[in-house]
């Protein structure tokens, strides 16, 4: 039996386990060369025991977050830890192995006391390209995952010795701007040597086996609450689901759907119904989908629990194999790591309104809302502008929701105008609420955002990856649906054409693109209904 460590000691550890790993994202950021990074915080942090389950997290982005429980546990799967050593920094994209999309790539670094592997440090970054057919890495039109970019699968960068440069230099040709992706990879780096020294400090501190105690504490703690949460929502098995507007090659809807079975202290999540993977890029993985329901818990029924691995114990996750939630693995899936993940979301929460509407709000821009602009500077150099944008909030019960937000399970900001106009050849016109687009009800939704983007070079890509285009955000108990998401091109010429939600195209000099994020759904009749 394991002995208890006082709880004293227990919140100190705790607490410093979450520094470390909130230090984590603070050295990307600032070391960071990419705006992606540096100034949106497309990023998360973690820190997981010597089996890979999850310890400590920063307060980043939920679809990452979630990811990376499972990212050392399926790294070991590939890497045994007798072949780990010291000073080690290995690095992977492949979705299978306990990912999302090619962009997220992760640095793990195992982390040794007295010889003996005791932790590892996980840190993962978007890269503002991994390769393939168009700048950015988004390929719309994508069929296959090699499309996509470079897949690299578990391999060591850097040792004791430094990095090596031959599978460094293998890496760096494949992707376009590799200066930029150079200085994001040593920020990486940097962020997990931070974690390596503080948790070194922390085992000196406390003791090997004292902070090894806390860490099964803190899971048998987590598990207990999370028991606790399920506990106290009405028992009973619930139904729902949310859709996709597209792939970006049928013109057809795909549905996200879901069985939830609560019972006294478990839950049990089903996707089977789910439909059939898709031919283009909105396919996702079960790590995504078991992220999304463990963010959703804890929204729901617990926000006050320690996220670790023993947050999962009582939840169980079914996918199906050939599903848009577990696709085959040459299939592609850019586009699903934010827009399908958000489509799981929705499904849970249109379950469980008929039992716990007062825990929920409405529909919201449950989007990425990306422009992807790419293309050449003046001297030579690749430069890809990776946006997202978000919208108005869905309304609760007792608020309207907030205007121009990213909401559930993307927690990035927005690249200032004055940073994009300094390092693109791109000048931001306006940027305004856009007002009325939330949707009316007892409550109102927040209000989205319009942005105009005029475009400074003759040549340049633009890829539009987002959803609410077609299907609105949805209101609540009788509230209005958001205004939905929309994405205008005036050509220089004077020409005016919507954009499809998933499209590549050219922009020339003078083109502006106009983008207007939807609003968030109502809450409620509307007050002029209720009589």
């Amino acid at each position: 039996m394991t002995k208890q460590v006082d709880p004293f000691t227990l919140e100190v550890i705790r607490n410093a386990l979450t520094a470390i790993a909130e230090e984590m994202s603070l050295v990307v950021m600032r070391c960071a060369r990419s705006p992606l990074l540096r100034e949106a915080g497309d990023l998360s942090s973690a820190i997981t025991d010597a089996s890979g389950e999850m310890v400590a997290q920063g307060r980043d982005i939920p679809m990452h977050l979630g990811v990376m429980c499972f990212t050392v546990k399926e790294f070991l799967k590939r890497v045994p830890a007798d072949r780990l050593a010291p000073g080690d920094v290995w690095f992977l994209n492949l979705p299978e192995v306990g990912g999302n999309h090619l962009p997220d790539v992760k640095a793990i670094r195992p982390i040794f006391v007295d010889g003996t592997l005791q932790a590892f440090a996980v840190s993962l970054a978007h890269w503002a390209d991994i390769g393939g057919a168009v700048p950015g890495s988004y390929v719309t039109y994508a069929t296959d995952a090699w499309q996509e970019g470079l897949r690299i699968p578990p391999i060591r960068l850097f040792s004791k010795d430094g990095p090596d440069q031959e599978k460094l230099g293998f890496v760096l040709a494949n992707v376009r701007g590799a200066p930029e992706r150079e200085g994001d990879l040593l920020a990486q780096i940097a962020s997990t040597r931070s974690a390596d020294l503080h948790m070194r400090e922390l085992y000196t501190r406390h003791g090997l086996k004292t902070v090894n105690q806390a860490i099964i504490a803190l899971h048998d703690r987590a598990e207990t609450q999370m028991r606790t949460a399920i506990a106290n929502l009405p028992p009973g098995e619930y139904t729902g689901e949310d859709w996709l507007d597209d792939d970006g090659i049928d013109s057809r809807r795909f549905a996200v759907r879901v069985r939830i079975k609560l019972s006294e202290n478990s839950a049990v999540f089903d996707f089977s119904n789910s439909d059939d993977a898709a031919r283009g890029p909105i396919n996702t993985t079960p790590f995504i989908a078991r992220a999304a329901v463990f963010y959703t818990m804890k929204v729901l029924a617990g926000p006050d629990i320690q996220p670790n691995g023993g947050c999962y114990r009582p939840l169980t996750v079914i996918t199906r194999p050939g599903s848009i939630l577990e696709p085959e693995i040459d299939l592609p899936v850019v586009g699903g790591n934010h827009e399908t993940s958000q489509r799981i979301v929705d499904a849970i929460f249109r379950a469980l309104e008929p039992v716990i509407p007062e825990r929920l709000s409405a529909g919201g821009a449950t989007t990425s809302g990306l422009l992807l602009f790419g293309g050449k500077s003046a001297n030579g150099t690749w430069t890809t502008l990776y946006e997202t944008h978000g919208g108005g909030e869905g309304a609760r019960i007792d608020r309207d929701g907030a205007p121009v937000i990213r909401v559930h399970l993307s927690n990035v900001m927005n690249t200032p105008a004055e940073i994009i106009e300094a390092e693109y050849p791109i000048q931001v016109q306006i940027q305004k609420l856009r007002r009325g687009s939330g949707g009316a009800g007892a409550h109102r939704g927040g209000e989205g955002l319009h942005r105009e983007y005029l475009v400074l070079t003759d040549d340049m890509s633009l890829t539009t990856m987002f959803e609410r285009r077609i299907i609105p955000p949805y209101g609540l108990q009788g509230g209005d649906d958001g205004a939905p998401f929309r994405v205008n091109l005036i050509t220089a010429d004077g020409r005016r054409k919507e954009l499809p939600g998933k499209t590549n195209i050219r922009l020339g000099n003078g083109d502006l693109v106009i983008l207007e994020s939807s609003g968030g759904g109502g809450y409620g009749l509307p007050l002029e209904d209720q009589t």
